[in-house]
This record gives structure tokens, sequence and C-alpha cells, in this order.
């Protein structure tokens, strides 16, 4: 899946956008006179209600870094399928050498699963699910993967209507 397919939403559709730092990286540059730091940071944006956005930005301290990352993740907002707090159905998704299987979970189990993906689900709005990572446990693309697989997503209203079921049945 490439990001450069995915229709974006406009920061300015969507009310009360929050933020959290996933992770911040300090880079060190050795030259003829002296240590040079920088930053990098990796930030999800989203309104934990079905929209949630994933940005990336390096400055030279860590504030400035923080701020280009959420500008990057509210140009980058998606809008995330799902019915009842949890998918509609079982997904595996990939990104780089990390892969993710999100399954959905029963009302008040609650979000299983690690750090990074936490995140992602928790400000995507998603709250029962079961998820498992493989492969790579890399910050940037195990979160990268969890909102592949959230995009991925076709809606339940979309199944019903394909499996000529009525909505209610469709989770039974």
């Amino acid at each position: 899946m490439n990001f450069k397919d995915i229709e974006y939403i406009n920061e300015k559709d969507v009310e009360d956008l929050e933020q959290e730092t996933i992770k911040i990286n300090r880079v060190t540059k050795v030259a003829k006179g002296g240590r040079t730091f920088s930053f990098s940071a990796f930030v999800v944006v989203g309104n934990k209600n079905g929209v949630v956005g994933l940005g990336f930005g390096k400055a030279r301290d860590v504030m400035g870094a923080v701020t280009k990352a959420s500008q990057r993740a509210k140009k980058r907002l998606v809008k995330i399928n799902f019915y009842k707090h949890t998918i509609p159905y079982e997904t595996t998704a990939k990104y780089c050498s990390s892969k993710i299987k999100l399954i959905p979970a029963s009302e008040g189990t609650g979000v299983i699963a690690g750090g990074n993906v936490r995140l992602v689900l928790e400000y995507a709005g998603v709250k029962n699910i079961f998820s498992k990572t493989y492969g790579s446990r890399n910050a940037i693309n195990s979160a990268k993967a969890a909102l592949v697989g959230l995009i991925n997503l076709q809606s339940a209203f979309d199944l019903a209507k394909d499996r000529d079921i009525p909505l209610e049945d469709f989770y039974q």
C-alpha cells in the first residue's frame, strides 16, 4: 500500500484533534567543528472518533521536531471505518518488515495492543480490539502498519450490503 494513493481529510473539517508523540530520536553528526545534534519526532493525531493521522518531523530542537511532525500529521488525516467501537472483520497489514494482525473484539475488551499500535488505535477511536505484531517491532513501521490495516477496512454497511444481510445481524 502506498500512502500517496490515499484520500486525505482536510484538517479544518475535523474538530477536537488531540496529539501524542510516539517516538523522539536524537541524531548526532560529528564534523570537524564538533558534534551537531538534531532531533526527529513521530506523532499521531486524531479525534478519537474515526479520524487519525501520522507525521514525522526533524529539527535542531525537540519542540521544533514535534511541531513539524504534528503539522504533517494534520495534513495526512484519514477516515477509519469501524462499527460499535471495533473493526468489522479480522485483517492483516504490512508496512516494510512490520506485519500486524487486527482482530475485532467484543464490547468491554479494551485495546489489547503494543505501545505504538495502541496509540494509533486509540486516537482512531477503536475501543475493543486485539492486535499482534509480527516481524520488525520498529515504532514507526509498526504504527504505519496499523494505520494501513485500518485504512484497508471496508465499512460494515458496505459488507452487509454486499452479503445481503441486515446490519444488526452482521456481528452475530
